[in-house]
């Protein structure tokens, strides 16, 4: 079986992109030293390399191209053709010419200058002939580029072709445009054709697969063709020719008995007759399609008499086939894409009439023949009259009985699929479980399941009368509510002696306080709103409440209260030098040090004051001592070292480096630009 591969041709550069692959790769593979001190015939021998390794990059590349491309007189006919009418066969082969033309004046350019190379006296004038050798080269390429861009279009186009084997079973299906033949194929296959209400919707083949009788056939969607003559049409119509010319398929003519298409089964009917030499030698079916607007029977005298005649033309091929002229039943086919009424059955026609002709045709062949001669049927001769019928054991004979009567009473039996259909439908029947309920008495399968609630049935517990007493229930608890509410009452005062009016206010205000209190307490610090000092009430006179509360205490508050005040300093005053006095660590400081650096020392000092030592224990750090805290410093920062001495991130930075990228340190390249070799 013959495959036609387009994919695999491999993509064809342009003239600037084939000049710098080849100049690149030659800049790669060879040397790229030279002294001038050098013997002359290795010079010789150094520049003659390189002329030689470009002409054959040259050679291998392009004749890669010309063998790629398919030869048009060298494939099947129905490719030929299709080539020919989509990319015009003039064209396509004085574009390989060109290319092989190029391929030979490359070469005839490399054996021209290594004969002149090997005649260089110096290094300048190898290395001239050399530059002018690879330039002539490029300079061919270039001349070619147009003929290397058109091919790289037909590559494209040629890789977007549908994959048709012309040798296997098909089914071809023509006919005027916008008759279903696109629906068509979409039913039977899993082809997904784009279906639309207006003519050549389908501009070009379409191929899908079908099974029938374990055997896989090609279903061709042609596009739509036009009656006129042959010199008018266009390359649309010319790819369905090209099919229904060379493939061996069985053709299915679909006509559009509605009219809906836009043309008259008259107009149909004359492009059957002017393309009927196209059928010769294949299975013909004429598929009436539409049906469900316009049945054939209800069609026109004389449109009926132009379909009998396409008919009768039909029914030459089965004649010429073998066949018997009364056999008109798979000739001329009725069936609706839209409710696909007929269309399983124009398909079985279809590939029973093609697998008729392909088993006849075979049957003629010289290879039958070979194959008979090889096959020996024995038929063994009776000895004497005496009859032998089959003797079948009884117990085998009583085994097949009883499966027959299995079998009928499956047979009989009701689905549950059945009952839905007799009482309703889906949604309206609702299938019972309890009716495969093993029980003593079939009865009870009707009857409700009881509630069991701590070993005890629901259902015995139930009072027939509970609605009633659940109402008395609720009169009686209306009737309590409505005495409690009379006694409730709210403590006004009104009744109370000054004292214990005195002694309410004071446990009024006491809760307020506490309820402040815990209000406070349980705000966090985000949502509690910072008040400024001088509006705060028990912020505001420090050094007064400490006075009234320690002497409330009976302690005397001077001393306490100057040391304060010693401690606090005015916003314009001066840090002193030696700050001994107030507890800070005393720090020698010149006297000619200027007031700068003391703020700094003092800033630094104050911002030291405010936070721990760093081996001192804080609590809720979950440590249980200093001597812990301290062992954990340590091994924090040994657990580090490595991973700093590494330049890590973190421990979770895995990135090894390369301290050698590839791209950077192979190859050789010389200085500059790679444009500029």
């Amino acid at each position: 079986m013959v495959q036609y591969n387009f994919k695999r041709i491999t993509v064809v550069p342009t003239g600037k992109e084939f000049i710098d692959i080849i100049l690149s790769r030659t800049q790669r593979r060879t040397p790229t030293q030279v002294h001038k001190g050098y013997a002359i015939s290795r010079l010789r021998q150094f520049y003659m390399r390189k002329v030689k390794f470009t002409q054959q990059n040259f050679h291998d590349k392009l004749t890669t191209i010309i063998e790629e491309f398919p030869r048009l007189d060298g494939i099947h006919p129905f490719y030929g053709d299709l080539l020919h009418v989509l990319y015009n066969k003039d064209h396509y082969k004085l574009a390989l010419g060109q290319i092989n033309t190029a391929r030979n004046l490359i070469g005839k350019i490399s054996k021209d200058y290594v004969k002149l190379l090997k005649y260089g006296d110096s290094l300048y004038r190898c290395k001239s002939l050399k530059v002018a050798a690879l330039g002539r080269m490029c300079t061919v390429i270039k001349r070619v580029s147009p003929s290397l861009a058109y091919l790289e279009q037909i590559r494209q186009h040629m890789a977007r072709l549908p994959s048709i084997d012309p040798n296997t079973r098909t089914i071809l299906i023509c006919g005027y445009p916008n008759v279903g033949k696109s629906s068509f194929i979409n039913k039977i296959t899993r082809a997904d054709v784009d279906v639309q209400p207006y003519a050549f919707t389908t501009k070009s083949l379409f191929v899908g697969h079908t099974d029938y009788k374990y055997l896989r056939y090609q279903v061709i969607d042609t596009p739509g063709i036009l009656d006129r003559p042959f010199e008018d049409r266009n390359i649309i119509e010319m790819c369905s020719i090209t099919a229904l010319a060379h493939l061996r398929a069985a053709v299915l003519f679909f006509l559009d008995v509605s009219g809906s298409c836009g043309y008259s089964i008259a107009q149909q009917a004359a492009l059957f007759h002017s393309i009927k030499s196209l059928f010769m030698n294949k299975p013909l079916i004429i598929v009436c399609n539409k049906t469900d607007l316009q049945p054939l029977d209800g069609i026109s005298e004389d449109d009926m008499k132009l379909v009998m005649d396409m008919k009768a033309e039909a029914m030459k091929t089965v004649i010429g086939q073998g066949g018997e002229p009364t056999d008109d039943n798979s000739v001329l086919l009725t069936m609706s894409t839209l409710t696909e009424a007929g269309v399983i059955a124009v398909k079985n026609a279809a590939c029973d009439r093609l697998l008729d002709q392909r088993v006849e045709m075979k049957m003629k062949t010289k290879k039958l023949n070979d194959c008979l001669n090889r096959f020996h049927v024995a038929m063994p001769k009776p000895r004497d009259q005496k009859e032998r019928p089959p003797c079948i054991p009884q117990a085998i004979l009583e085994a097949k009985a009883k499966n027959a009567d299995e079998t009928t009473e499956k047979e009989k039996r009701k689905l549950e699929r059945d009952l839905e259909n007799e009482n309703g439908g889906a949604g309206v029947y609702s299938a019972s479980l309890k009716k495969l309920y093993i029980l003593a008495n079939d009865e009870w399968k009707g009857d409700d399941i009881p509630e069991i609630l701590d070993g005890h049935n629901v259902a015995d517990f139930i009072d027939p009368d509970i609605l009633t007493r659940l109402e008395e229930l609720e009169r009686e608890e209306g009737v309590l509510q409505g005495l409690e509410g009379d006694d409730d009452f709210e403590m006004d005062g009104a009744e109370l002696t000054p004292e214990e009016q005195a002694i309410l206010a004071e446990i009024r205000k006491k809760k307020s306080l506490l309820i402040q209190e815990h209000r406070i307490r349980k705000s966090t610090a985000e949502s509690r709103s910072t008040i400024p000092r001088k509006f705060d009430k028990n912020r505001r006179f420090t050094t007064q409440r400490m006075d009234r509360q320690l002497s409330s205490l009976g302690i005397d508050p001077s001393k306490a209260i100057n040391r304060a005040r010693s401690k606090s300093r005015g916003r314009k005053r001066d840090r002193s030098p030696d700050r001994s006095e107030n507890g800070v660590d005393s720090m020698e400081v010149d006297g000619e040090q200027s007031n700068k650096k003391l703020r700094l020392r003092s800033k630094s000092v104050s911002r030291s004051r405010s936070r721990p030592p760093p081996g001192e224990l804080i609590p809720g750090e979950g440590l249980r001592d200093t001597a812990q805290k301290k062992k954990a410093i340590g091994l924090a920062h040994s657990s580090s070292k490595k991973r700093n001495k590494d330049a890590r991130k973190g421990e979770s930075d895995r990135v090894i480096p390369s301290l050698k990228p590839k791209h950077l340190f192979s190859g050789k390249r010389g200085n500059g630009k790679t444009q500029r070799r």
